[in-house]
């Protein structure tokens, strides 16, 4: 999947930090001899599995109580400068009808949101925040932030006014990542929420060769990412979300605004997050999802976010 390793130096992009309220664009710093050695010295210092957790077991649900904080990678910005770092921003909705916790809204919350803020102030030069924040689509506080993430949407409805500020919000800079959600069915009940959204547009279909598959990382073929449990029974589909009806492949949809601008990317036959809330439990679905596909493409996606 991936042309270079997640410590590779070559393929690690540096970003310039910079404050985010409201829906300002990070600035793109190149390389130099001078800094290449500082990010491979950060990445060696911080290989995989340091401070991770083994022996998770993989029983494809969230324990309780929720883990404690402490556990996962801590880090501090620049004192004075706390509120001057991109925030992993998940968002909290509504679900219908009887579901498993693949439906919910906190599905990989807040294992995945923290494990990937750490690889993103890790991995480029942005400064994040550590905790990241729970928001809903009405939350006046939703314009603040340039990038938001929804998992587990297969039954989710949104109410008039979540959709008209999210409307509002992708409309005027901001950024959504749709994952974890499969089957034909879960597609059409999200394509119906979006086009409460969106009824004057539809999504498009992008293809690897897409920029945003190659922000910081060239990607060869399309991600697809399977939950630790699914993987460990030998699959690579999650038939627990639905029937495929035929359709294994991954897909990315995308909506644009109107100068062409990626405002949303629906990430359809894939389990993204789990790449990131699963990486300490298993060095081999480490190895072959989440350094391969989950990490570069967050990073990718975040990247892309940010500067376009």
């Amino acid at each position: 999947m991936l042309s270079h390793s997640l410590d590779a130096s070559g393929r690690v992009l540096l970003i310039a930090s910079c404050c985010l309220v409201p829906l300002l664009a990070t600035q793109r710093v190149s390389l130099t001899e001078s800094t290449v050695p500082a990010v491979v010295a950060q990445v060696g210092a911080n290989s995989p599995f340091n401070n991770r957790r083994f022996g998770g077991g993989g029983a494809g649900f969230r324990p309780r109580p929720l883990p404690n904080r402490d556990a996962f990678p801590q880090w501090k910005n620049a004192v004075g400068f706390e509120q001057d770092t991109f925030t992993f921003v998940r968002i909290q909705y509504d679900s219908y009808g009887p579901f498993g916790w693949w439906d919910r809204w906190d599905n990989d919350f807040p294992d995945g949101d923290w494990n990937f803020s750490y690889r993103l102030q890790q991995m480029t030069s942005l400064k994040v925040n550590p905790n990241g924040k729970v928001l809903r689509f009405s939350d006046p506080e939703l314009f603040r932030y340039p990038f938001v993430y929804l998992a587990g949407v297969q039954t989710m409805r949104l109410s008039e006014i979540e959709r008209q500020a999210l409307r509002r919000y992708l409309l005027n800079g901001g950024f959504m990542m749709v994952d974890d959600f499969w089957s034909a069915r879960a597609w059409a009940n999200l394509l119906a929420e979006m086009r409460q959204v969106f009824p004057d547009r539809e999504p498009t279909e992008l293809e690897v060769t897409h920029p945003i598959f190659h922000q910081v990382y060239d990607l060869d073929e399309l991600p697809q990412v399977v939950d630790i449990k699914t993987w460990s029974d030998g699959y690579t589909f999650e038939h627990a979300h639905g029937a495929a009806e035929g359709d294994h492949a991954p897909h990315f949809w995308a909506y644009h605004d109107d100068r062409g601008r990626v405002v949303a990317l629906l990430c359809h036959n894939n389990d993204i997050g789990d790449g990131w809330e699963r990486e300490g439990e298993n060095e081999a679905y480490f190895r072959e999802f989440s350094e391969k596909q989950s990490y570069p493409l967050g990073i990718n996606v975040v990247t892309y976010a940010l500067t376009h």
